[in-house]
């Protein structure tokens, strides 16, 4: 995970979660209230799409990855980790243009599902991302 866009207070509990999950398979009450404090409402959400395992990572042969979580809507948004980024509504109102909130709830479902190894997996060939990232720009704009 590149976290060098998250405060240093936001990957320590990640990194937390993760080490408890490994040794545990659990999540401890006081890192869930850590979440809820550093990432708002968001985090709640996040855990639900966590539990039903809507993040899937794609990758491609030359190792580019690409998240796409299947948001509570039903759409399916595209996020970029690596530069924590999000195509939903709510990251370009709320994170983008408010300041209001770290990420949404979609990144942060990447975020976790990665801490706790909870990505469902799918390689896909250099086109076919390629054309999800072009698919988006045209949503876009």
């Amino acid at each position: 995970m590149d976290g060098s866009t998250l405060p240093a207070v936001a990957e320590e509990l990640l990194r937390e979660i993760r080490k408890a999950f490994q040794e545990t398979s659990q999540v401890p009450d006081d890192l869930l209230l850590g979440l809820k404090f550093i990432f708002g409402p968001s985090a709640v959400p996040a855990l639900d799409l966590v539990d039903q395992r809507s993040v899937t990572r794609l990758r491609s042969p030359s190792g580019r990855i690409l998240y796409q979580v299947l948001g509570s809507s039903g759409k399916l948004y595209t996020c970029y980790s690596s530069c924590h980024f999000c195509t939903c509504p709510a990251f370009g109102f709320s994170v983008l243009q408010k300041s209001e909130s770290l990420l949404c709830k979609h990144i942060l479902a990447v975020y976790l599902s990665q801490a706790l190894g909870a990505c469902q997996e799918l390689p896909v060939s250099e086109e076919q991302l390629t054309n999800i990232l072009l698919a988006e720009e045209e949503d876009e704009g």
